[in-house]
């Protein structure tokens, strides 16, 4: 909305300072301001007003050290996140911009998910919370409007940089105040836009991959149809981030960090997809308008900043699925609309691992109790407990230090990350 009047105001008015909302850089940082701002001052409250109504987290007894003493804080933090998200968006970023609106219902749908979750655990008393065949139906269906927006809307497109024997355009800028002309290399893309079920693959040179093309050999006409591909590789995504952030969300300040630091690769992802001159000097996939989403992501990145200031050890508040379902939703949808999705194995490495010390909890116990019995399987676990950070500490490591550990990897895998833009 502030980007809509300060656009009138330097169109009509031509007023001092107010060109500068034009600019995605100056917007994206405003927006982090704001989101920071939002979440310092009402979080506050907001946390004041859950202890006020005791809306506490009930701890399960796990045998971990200050377990105990958690009980109690106010959980439902994640309305923090959410608020300190929407309110910077809507005020800085264009409202008409496709991504804006599909990263907003993301952010609100998954919101409601995990509201109705954390309002069953601590009113009804329910320890189970929502029934998971819902979560799962919930989760399916924001992943089916993103698949379908992203495949149908004529705003979603890519431009093809067109590659031949002159693959370099030479042009002069003549500056009337500059003494000689100066020589620049201009990109060559195609003069009209493309919809196309594209998406890049780290660490290949020609690191384009077209989803159509796994159905292309049954006919000739068969691409068209690439949506049957797209659709369940976007559901699986989604499904799969946001229970990984929902994981991951086990002890203070892990899942908030974790998701600033992923937040900011995002941003950097989206800024050079989003910009010709960037995605054409590291040769990647130029997409117009996503530019615009540097704006949402810096928000993102403030929310998660300031709510870790309330839940960093030992946590004032804790973010409930509320927090911790929309967090992980974003990244997946943000990631997949910047075509950036086969990069999160490596950028959301902590969530992925999180996940699979899970299944192999699990998978493990269930192998072992069938071949040996039970009570071997209870006294031979894979980890001394899934997740992944509570078998740290186990082994008697305290929480925070596992939280600034998985920290350092987390920078480590978002180095990597942008490292794939060139390494290839």
């Amino acid at each position: 909305m502030l980007y809509y009047l300060f656009k009138y105001l330097h169109e009509q008015y031509d007023l001092i300072g107010t060109g500068v909302f034009r600019y995605i850089t100056f917007r994206a940082a405003l927006a982090l301001i704001f989101s920071l701002i939002i979440s310092l001052i009402f979080g506050k409250k907001i946390i004041a007003f859950l202890r006020k109504k005791q809306i506490g987290e009930t701890i399960r007894d796990l045998g971990l050290e200050g377990e105990k003493q958690k009980s109690g804080t106010p959980t439902m933090g994640g309305i923090i996140i959410i608020t300190a998200i929407v309110i910077p968006t809507l005020l800085l970023a264009k409202l008409n911009n496709i991504y804006i609106i599909l990263m907003l219902i993301a952010t609100l749908w998954l919101g409601t998910l995990g509201f109705l979750d954390d309002y069953i655990k601590v009113f009804k008393k329910d320890k189970e919370g929502l029934k998971g065949k819902f979560k799962i139906i919930a989760q399916i269906s924001i992943g089916l409007i993103v698949a379908l927006v992203l495949y149908f809307h004529p705003d979603v497109v890519i431009k093809e940089r067109i590659i031949s024997n002159q693959n370099e355009a030479w042009a002069y800028i003549d500056d009337k105040k500059a003494e000689n002309q100066e020589k620049i290399n201009i990109p060559i893309y195609a003069k009209n836009e493309t919809k196309c079920l594209k998406t890049s693959i780290p660490f290949v040179k020609n690191n384009e991959l077209n989803y159509s093309k796994f159905i292309s050999w049954l006919c000739d006409d068969c691409e068209k149809y690439g949506w049957i591909v797209f659709i369940p590789i976007v559901i699986l995504i989604i499904t799969a981030v946001s229970n990984g952030a929902n994981i991951t969300d086990g002890i203070d300040g892990l899942a908030s960090g974790t998701s600033a630091i992923i937040g900011v690769t995002l941003g950097i992802l989206a800024y050079v997809s989003g910009n010709k001159i960037f995605s054409d000097y590291l040769h990647i996939m130029f997409i117009p308008n996503t530019g615009e989403l540097v704006v949402f992501i810096f928000a993102f990145v403030g929310a998660c900043i300031g709510f870790l200031w309330y839940n960093t050890y030992p946590a004032q508040v804790f973010m409930g699925d509320t927090g911790s379902l929309t967090i992980g939703g974003i990244i997946a949808v943000f990631a997949i609309a910047i075509r950036k999705e086969l990069l999160l194995p490596i950028l959301c490495g902590i969530f992925l691992v999180e996940n699979l010390s899970v299944i192999l909890q699990v998978a493990y116990f269930k192998y072992q109790k069938k071949k040996r019995g039970i009570e071997y399987a209870r006294e031979h676990r894979l980890f001394k407990m899934a997740p992944f950070h509570h078998h740290y500490q186990k082994l008697g490591y305290h929480e925070s230090k596992i939280v600034m550990r998985f920290f350092i990897a987390g920078i480590l895998l978002a180095a990597l990350s942008i490292i794939t833009l060139k390494l290839r």
